[in-house]
């Protein structure tokens, strides 16, 4: 059965998709879009944000690509109902249309105030707020920073009080206090004061007053940015918050150091009346004055008082001086008498030093020892005389006694050593017995150990002499040396029968000596076996 040819014209998908794509962006174009933010969980890693914006019948997706989003003045949130702008568009890959935002502001008084009791939570959570971080201001600044527009009424208003109050050295900081970039260029005021060094060409501000006039939440919104909050908070100079009115308040009010109603009332706060500070000072001077008065004249009240409870200076001096005189009639008197005291002092201690002259005692002493001088020299003489003979007699026998030790000793010495010598490996050597080490230096005790063409060093009681094993069966392989013919056996023979004689002191020599047996020097003709020291 034959289909029904049709006439109308066939198109692939993309050609399809691309004409969806240029009727809607032609029919629609740039659309304000109000609706709930859904679905939005941040920036994608690209920078991207995808999410989507719904009423309560509908849906459609919507797109902020990275350079817009960082552009935005308020961020995309969950449930936040805002009024997007930007241009509907389609998405091939997808079979759908979305939007791709350029824009975002929120939908009405509401969704701004759910924003903002939102970001004041967050901020309070990192104590931004804490009534322990506010700062006194000065008493007197010196320099007033004004962070405002240049334009408006406000810093007429700011300028016009200090100077009916106190005149005051002022920096204005230009910025604008509303719009997108508002909140930004406060924040960067703030941080220029604070940047500033003190003493520098432009002076440092002592305090620093943020101001702006009245208007709506949306015109006040900048001064709720997240960053200027920030910036005011990391201030190291004290900060005065006066933006809109009595009734308004924005978070840079609960982060200031004092918030003021109004720019005019800041301006108040930051300094005091100067008259009324000058009454001030003139009536503490006044009172000072009439308490230094009051005071001078009770002291000299008191010291009329004093003055007459002192006695004159000559009723001081008249017993003092009546004394003088006493003292000076007894003077001579006293003289008199005590210089008869020290000349009969003189003359007691003159006598005493007569009687114990130096020259007395020693005249006395040099008769004495002429007295006794002669019989000490007769009694020595007469014991010198009674112990001679005994002494040589002692003398003598003490030098036989030494001479008598003196032999005994070197007998008992030089047995010892024939002994000590006897037991000695040279004397063993010198009756025809060679040591035996092999190239290692090491002892050979035992011809087993060695074989065919292993290198010996054999030392004589008058040298060494290397040598190198020829002969005789491997140790290794286990077979038995060849017998020794007579010549050898009675070699053999004569060498035990002088072992025999040798007595008992060659078999307490060490086994290591041993006879050339199994060993070729140079000039000697190739034992069949070795003997031992202790096979006799």
């Amino acid at each position: 059965m034959n289909q029904p040819v049709s006439n109308a014209a066939e198109f692939t998908v993309s050609e399809l998709s691309g004409a969806l794509k240029r009727t809607i962006e032609d029919a629609f174009g740039h659309v304000r879009l109000r609706g709930e933010i859904s679905g939005f969980r941040g920036p994608h890693s690209s920078g991207h944000c995808y999410f989507s914006l719904k009423d309560q019948n509908a849906r459609i997706d919507a797109v902020i690509w990275r350079g817009i989003y960082g552009r935005l003045r308020i961020k995309p949130q969950e449930g936040l109902e805002v009024v997007a702008t930007g241009r509907i568009t389609t998405f091939a890959g997808k079979s759908s249309y979305q939007i791709i935002i350029d824009t975002i502001e929120p939908a009405g008084v509401g969704a701004l105030m759910a924003l903002l009791d939102e970001r004041k939570r967050k901020l309070e959570a990192q104590g931004l707020f804490a009534p322990e971080r506010k700062r006194p201001l000065p008493y007197l600044p010196r320099v007033i920073g004004v962070v405002t527009s240049p334009t408006g009424a406000v810093i007429r208003d700011i300028l016009h009080r200090l100077q009916d109050r106190f005149p005051r050295h002022v920096l204005v900081w230009p910025v604008r206090v509303q719009g997108e970039t508002s909140g930004e260029e406060v924040a960067a005021g703030v941080r220029g004061f604070n940047a500033l060094e003190p003493g520098g060409a432009i002076p440092r501000p002592d305090v620093i007053i943020v101001a702006r006039g009245g208007g709506s939440i949306e015109d006040l919104w900048g001064f709720n940015d997240e960053d200027l909050v920030h910036a005011v908070a990391g201030s190291a100079i004290p900060v005065i918050s006066a933006v809109g009115h009595e009734t308004d308040w924005t978070l840079i009010d609960l982060v200031a150091d004092r918030r003021a109603p109004t720019p005019t009332g800041a301006a108040e706060m930051v300094v005091p009346v100067r008259l009324d500070l000058l009454a001030t000072v003139h009536d503490l001077a006044h009172r000072h004055e009439d308490a230094m008065l009051r005071r001078l004249e009770r002291l000299r009240a008191d010291l009329r008082s004093a003055a007459r409870a002192l006695p004159t200076p000559d009723e001081i001096l008249s017993t003092k001086r009546q004394r003088l005189d006493l003292a000076g009639a007894r003077l001579p008197a006293a003289l008199r008498a005590n210089a008869r005291g020290l000349e009969r002092r003189f003359s007691q201690i003159g006598q005493r030093l007569e009687r114990a002259s130096p020259r007395l005692a020693a005249a006395r002493a040099r008769a004495a020892l002429d007295a006794v001088g002669e019989r000490p020299r007769q009694a020595l003489s007469a014991l010198t005389t009674r112990l001679r003979p005994r002494l040589d007699d002692l003398g003598a026998r003490l030098r036989y006694l030494h001479a008598a030790g003196l032999r005994e000793r070197r007998a008992l010495l030089e047995s010892r050593f024939s002994l000590l010598r006897s037991y000695s490996h040279e004397a063993t050597l010198e009756r025809g017995f060679v040591l035996v080490t092999d190239g290692d230096g090491a002892l050979v005790r035992d011809g087993v150990t060695l074989r065919t063409h292993d290198p010996v060093i054999l030392t004589f009681h008058d040298g060494a002499r290397a040598a190198q094993i020829t002969d005789g069966a491997d140790p290794g392989s286990g077979a038995k040396p060849p017998a020794p013919d007579d010549a050898d056996t009675g070699a053999q023979s004569t060498k035990a029968a002088s072992r025999k004689q040798a007595g008992t002191k060659d078999a307490m020599t060490k086994p290591a000596m041993t006879k050339p047996a199994t060993t070729k020097p140079a000039a000697r003709k190739p034992a069949i076996g070795q003997g031992s020291l202790f096979d006799l």
